[in-house]
């Protein structure tokens, strides 16, 4: 995270230099290099907290992320340990390029603590323009780069909504897949920020889909006249409770409505498993998610646990009776300064038989994959999967474009690279032993390989991947997010 002191926070450091005289660390001896040896006091209060460079965002934003508290008296070991904690904290806000936490010492026990920041750009004007696949693999090689498969569209983005955090977002996309969306979510709500609120409405229709998976690869369809296959509108209420730093808990309850045409039964009369054009019911679900990572884009060390479960069907009425599990947790851990190891456990489970076609899960569907089978689904009740990653940094760099890019949120484009060693296993466990797809499912299965990560700017994310599997395939894979 490249972070720097603001022109504020130098006047800053001016005003208290004057103001309380010389910032002075006790002095050792002078070396044969005529340097000056600087000593830390043992223990040190902090008087005052200033923030400088939030221009958009509330100051009480930035402090909810930090520990470090004014009166209260810390070992100087002890204080650098969590400025260091809370500049992460504040970073992965994600609404900050970089963000730096400076002790001055004003007296022989006496600090100030300077938190600067340099903001992003929150408002984003974003023009669709993306494949309708699971991954770009997918679609260049079991799609045969169909551009017909694309969709486009424009979405507004606000990620700072009145400098609280709030985030906004409204699109409107056509092409493969057309929808509408709409969300909005409040952090905090109540004084203490412990508490957020947050909704979101999202309606697609599709006139090609994918109907079932056979051979271990997705089937699509499409009629000869081409009309829409499938409509479905999502409306989903979210709590949010954070009662400290690191643990969430979400709480969601909504609704969702799809309507399919009749020419999808023809192709798989399963795809609803009842017989009515129209799956409608109610859900809630629970998250526990625990965060304590150093970049939650792509992190180096920390760790991540999220526990989930999902009630389909809340009422006798409603079309779908299941409940599922989930489970990811991922540990980053830094060997030294250019490598570092990632591990990643995820676990899907559903306690039904067999489920809707739109609520089936495997692996080759988000977060569940296996390096090497970019190009499979592997669909079943039971998902387990374990990623590995063995990361060296081969270098950072960074471009300073301010003269020919008039806004400052942009001025500067840095680009870290990262070599990574790759192991991932896993098993899925399909109850009903479908015999399209037995090849893959209910048998162990790993891909291993290497590849170049690239995060640059505003912490965007590609990896340039070759991979094997156990099946002795290969091929190169291109990605466009961090794989843990």
């Amino acid at each position: 995270m490249n972070s720097f002191i603001s022109h504020n926070a130098l006047l800053l450091l001016l005003f208290l230099f004057f103001a309380k005289g010389t910032i002075t660390f006790a002095q050792d001896e002078v070396t044969d290099q005529d340097s000056i040896m600087l000593t830390p006091p043992g223990r040190v209060v902090i008087n005052n907290i200033y923030v400088v460079g939030n221009e958009k965002t509330k100051r009480n934003i930035i402090l909810r992320e930090i520990t470090l508290q004014t009166g209260i008296y810390y070992d100087w070991e002890e204080l650098i340990s969590l400025i260091q904690a809370d500049q992460k904290k504040v970073y992965n806000l994600q609404l900050f390029t970089s963000v730096e936490i400076t002790p001055l010492l004003t007296g022989s026990e006496q600090i100030e603590l300077l938190v600067a920041v340099t903001e992003r750009w929150y408002i984003i004007p974003n023009i669709i323009f993306n494949l309708a696949d699971r991954n770009f693999a997918e679609w260049w090689t079991n799609q045969n780069r169909d551009l017909s498969r694309v969709n486009y569209g424009a979405r507004l983005i606000h990620n700072n909504v009145g400098g609280r955090n709030e985030k906004l977002r409204i699109g409107a996309q056509f092409g493969f897949v057309r929808s509408f969306e709409l969300m909005y979510s409040k952090p905090y709500i109540d004084k203490k920020q412990k508490h957020g609120l947050s909704a979101q409405f999202n309606y697609f229709t599709q006139k090609n889909i994918p109907i079932k998976s056979s051979n271990n690869k997705q089937v699509f369809y499409q009629n000869e006249t081409e009309d829409v296959l499938r409509k479905t509108n999502t409306t989903l209420l979210r709590y949010t409770y954070r009662g400290s730093y690191y643990n969430f808990h979400f709480v969601t309850i909504g609704y969702s409505n799809t309507w399919i045409s009749d020419d999808v039964f023809i192709q798989n009369p399963d795809y609803f498993l009842h017989d009515d054009n129209t799956l409608r019911y109610s859900l809630i679900s629970y998250t526990y998610r625990h965060d304590n990572r150093d970049n939650i884009a792509y992190a180096t060390e920390g760790q991540v646990l999220s526990l989930g479960l999902n009630k389909y069907g809340l009422f006798n009425g409603d079309d779908v009776q299941d409940i599922e599990f989930t489970l990811n947790a991922n540990k980053y851990k830094r060997l030294d300064n250019r490598f570092h190891v990632v591990s990643g456990l995820s676990l899907n489970y559903f306690f039904g038989q067999q489920q809707p076609y739109t609520l089936v899960r495997g692996i080759g569907y988000n977060p569940n994959f296996i390096r090497g089978y970019e190009l499979n689904v592997i669909e079943g009740q039971f998902v387990l999967v374990h990623k590995n990653s063995f990361r060296y940094k081969l270098f950072e760099t960074g471009f300073d474009v301010g003269d020919y890019m008039p806004l400052d949120e942009f001025s500067y484009i840095p680009f870290k690279f990262y070599l990574s060693a790759n192991f991932d296993q896993g098993f899925v466990n399909d109850k009903n032993k479908l015999p399209e797809n037995t090849r893959l499912t209910n048998t162990y299965l790993f891909g291993y390989g290497l590849g170049i990560d690239m995060v640059t700017l505003y912490d965007m994310v590609f990896r340039f991947e070759y991979s094997i599997n156990n099946q002795n395939e290969s091929s190169f894979f291109i990605n466009f997010r961090a794989p843990f």
